[in-house]
């Protein structure tokens, strides 16, 4: 018994990565592209840069700053709230949920009839910098 509990405590020490830590890391990066509003929603800055799937993806990593500052409840994001803060038409964002969703790049659940997502904070750093990466081949163009 006494072993488990000297593993559980070294799996937490050295190993356990908390969200905030994530998101610390990536917060300059983030900050260009996202600003987190007191109501909780998410204001995606480059929105005329970006395609509509990586405005997806930017929008759910703003909520998970969000969250982190207690601005949301939860980084899960309705399907109405991704339509009507992004404007992205329902025939648009239904099938690049379902491509996010195949590769892996965001999680979806079901609570009661609606679908919630949300992007994995391990993702975020990885979403941030192919942003930047886009962005900057674009100025370059």
């Amino acid at each position: 018994m006494e072993a488990q509990a000297q593993l559980k405590k070294r799996i937490l020490e050295e190993m356990t990565v908390k969200h905030s830590a994530i998101l610390t890391e990536s917060f300059e990066l983030a900050k260009q592209y996202v600003r987190v509003m007191e109501d909780g929603y998410v204001e995606v800055l480059v929105k005329d840069r970006v395609t509509g799937k990586e405005q997806i993806l930017l929008y759910l990593v703003g909520k998970l700053y969000a969250r982190e500052a207690g601005l949301a409840t939860d980084e899960m994001v309705g399907t109405a709230e991704l339509l009507d803060r992004l404007g992205i038409p329902e025939g648009s964002l239904f099938p690049w949920l379902k491509e996010l969703r195949d590769n892996n790049q965001i999680r979806q659940v079901k609570r009661e009839n609606n679908v919630f997502t949300s992007v994995p904070p391990a993702r975020v750093q990885e979403i941030l910098t192919s942003i930047q990466k886009k962005l900057a081949s674009n100025l370059v163009k």
